[in-house]
């Protein structure tokens, strides 16, 4: 089995989500009390979030880079970012350590390729939902129709993920609010959502809303269980 290396989430809530999903799935997978080969280096998220309010984005990058290195020192096989936003420094971040990285973007367009469905709604982050690294790339490399909430809405979504999630509230009001933006989006055409924030999955669940789900926590872990019960 290889050694999995995650450079904590958004939020200790997410990253938390993380080993639990994949050690899951690996007891799942092998049976008896296997469990992940997972490194975890946990990062003070206060200081990844100071450089993305100020847009050092090569700070940020330094930052992960600085964790995925040690991954690498410490065994890992491979790395996991556990957060959709800081995929806009994953180029950087491979280049920096030298190793594989599971992209959650690949991961997901993959996903709704394999489901069949074109066009898709997108909550995350205020740097998810308006910057061209996720957008664009589900648009141009997949071909993935990207539907996002408006303006007032992308405001209300991105306070509800920074000043509650990422802090560990989870409140009803606000999964009304995210269940009335979905329901909006799948009225303009979105076929299924894609929770672009891996603290998004602790507040929205399929049950919530009316088309197909992409939790991006789920389908990561599951890519890098996969990858790590591969051959050699």
């Amino acid at each position: 089995m290889k050694v999995i290396g995650l450079i904590g989430g958004m939020s200790w809530n997410s990253t938390s989500e993380y080993y639990r999903i994949i050690n899951e799935l690996v007891a799942e997978k092998l049976g008896g009390l296997h469990s992940a080969r997972l490194i975890v280096y946990s990062l003070d998220f206060d200081e990844v979030r100071q450089a993305q309010r100020q847009a050092h984005w090569d700070d940020a990058s330094a930052i992960l880079s600085q964790a995925g290195i040690a991954l690498k020192q410490a065994g890992a096989d491979f790395l996991l970012i556990g957060t959709n936003t800081m995929h806009k420094v994953a180029d950087a971040v491979r280049e920096r350590v030298g190793l594989l990285l599971i992209d959650i973007i690949d991961v997901t367009a993959n996903a709704i390729i394999k489901s069949g469905l074109g066009t898709v709604g997108l909550l995350g982050s205020r740097f998810v939902m308006e910057e061209p690294f996720y957008r664009g790339k589900l648009e141009k490399q997949f071909g993935i129709r990207v539907l996002i909430p408006e303006e007032e809405e992308r405001a209300i979504v991105d306070r509800i993920i920074f000043d509650e999630l990422c802090q560990g509230k989870i409140e009803a009001s606000s999964r009304r609010d995210c269940v009335k933006i979905i329901a909006k989006l799948v009225g303009q055409g979105a076929q299924g959502i894609i929770l672009g924030c891996t603290e998004l999955p602790l507040l929205i669940q399929p049950g919530d809303v009316t088309v197909p789900l992409f939790d991006t926590t789920q389908l990561h872990a599951e890519a890098a269980v996969n990858l790590a019960l591969a051959g050699p």
